[in-house]
């Protein structure tokens, strides 16, 4: 089939998913709430549905109404959505042929926030002999054999942005940034919006990791249920009003999300502004350089203790709500330069770096939108290569706080 360039539209909005794998199934029923709006004369809507079972990945240029099979462009065959080459290709095409205005760009698949651990590599290491094509793939910044995090397989198997079973193969987290930074070559300028529709993903160590490429980024505190984003409801927002400025419409998404789920639900969802990730980053660097001192005193070490006992947690337990520890830092300990700093972190997120945030359910009930890693028995040797680490000396104060919760 051979293509040719729409007209500049207002907004178009590229949705990668990344089905080779369990949500398969639910791939195809996001595919029909996108087709309940579709296309228009202002907005585009261009998706690429790698599926599981052998059937290879699929271009759309998504129309309201009909038969999914009508909206085929491109077949792209079996492909490894874990190689950012992939994803990066999808842009261009998307950009070359649908051009618009603004952008978004929504991942659809498995999240696990920050981590990178690979759960592939004991797969992948019993493989290896079999292996013919050269050596195996592996991230920037990870060591040789990725090490395999603790807990059920059946766990990690529901956490990994971009996963894909066939490839054996993800998308980690310098990858993303190095992704985001050709997208904004391509696109000669900063993308407008990062969707995430995945589990974790709303993470201070996600969003300054991709601040030099994105205005905007969405995604959640908590895992996501099967069902995903509303995308009916959202793309219905968009295609009614399509002069919406980006910070318009990444606004509007956590509470259509948060709504598109019942009473009983466990849900969040929460719009970032990037702009304001290096200031958030900035507050946290000096919550740590009055933290490290104090953690020699047993009675601040304790009142630490006891406010990581009692934080806001999320499905993996090393997720604490960044807003909840600082509130309860501040109310447990008296010392002024704590508090003045705690203070100044829950401001700079809820007047700066926070568009929107919503959530639902009794256990979230404390969750304020952003999520940070702060673990309960030993700090991930790849989170020291973050650029949160390096800029904020939380791995530092991190590993400083174990140690001597260890020695008491």
């Amino acid at each position: 089939m051979v293509q040719k360039p729409l007209p500049t539209k207002k907004w178009t909005v590229m949705v990668y998913m990344a089905g080779d794998n369990d949500l398969d199934p639910n791939g195809a029923k996001d595919l029909i709430e996108m087709k309940q709006v579709g296309s228009n004369a202002a907005i585009n809507v261009v998706v690429q549905f790698d599926r599981s079972g052998g059937r290879g990945a699929t271009r759309y240029y998504v129309r309201k109404g009909g038969q999914a099979r009508a909206d085929v462009v491109a077949v792209e065959g079996q492909i490894n959505t874990g190689d950012p080459k992939n994803l990066v290709e999808f842009i261009k095409w998307a950009a070359k042929y649908y051009p618009a205005e603004r952008n978004m760009l929504v991942l659809w698949n498995h999240g696990q926030g920050w981590d990178d651990t690979d759960i592939y590599a004991g797969e992948r290491h019993r493989s290896l002999r079999r292996l013919a094509a050269g050596p195996v793939r592996r991230a920037l910044f990870h060591t040789p054999v990725r090490r395999l995090l603790k807990g059920a397989v059946r766990d990690l198997e529901a956490r990994a942005i971009l996963l894909d079973d066939g490839a054996k193969d993800f998308l980690d987290n310098q990858e993303m940034k190095n992704v985001l930074a050709s997208a904004s070559k391509v696109l000669k300028r900063k993308l407008d919006i990062l969707g995430m529709d995945a589990c974790l993903m709303s993470m201070v160590e996600v969003g300054y990791q991709i601040r030099e490429s994105a205005d905007y980024t969405v995604g959640s505190e908590e895992t996501e249920p099967l069902e995903g984003w509303p995308y009916h409801t959202i793309l219905g927002a968009l295609a009614k009003d399509p002069s919406m400025t980006p910070g318009q419409l990444v606004g509007l998404i956590p509470g259509k999300y948060v709504a598109s789920y019942g009473e009983r639900s466990q849900v969040t969802q929460s719009a970032f502004r990037l702009g304001k990730a290096d200031a958030l980053a900035a507050a946290v660097a000096d919550l740590v350089e009055v933290l490290i001192p104090r953690l020699e005193d047993s009675g601040v070490l304790q009142q630490i203790l006891n406010t990581r006992t009692r934080v806001q947690s999320f499905a993996v337990a090393d997720n604490i709500d960044l807003v909840d520890f600082c509130v309860l830092l501040k109310k447990a300990l008296p010392d002024p330069a704590i508090g003045a700093k705690c203070q100044a972190v829950i401001d700079c997120v809820t007047t700066e770096f926070l568009v929107a945030t919503a959530a639902k359910g009794r256990a979230l009930e404390n969750a304020h939108g952003v999520a940070i890693y702060f673990p309960l028995e030993a700090v991930s040797t790849l989170y020291r290569g973050l650029d949160f680490s390096q800029r904020t000396g939380w791995d530092r104060f991190l590993e400083l706080y174990l140690t001597a919760v260890r020695g008491r």
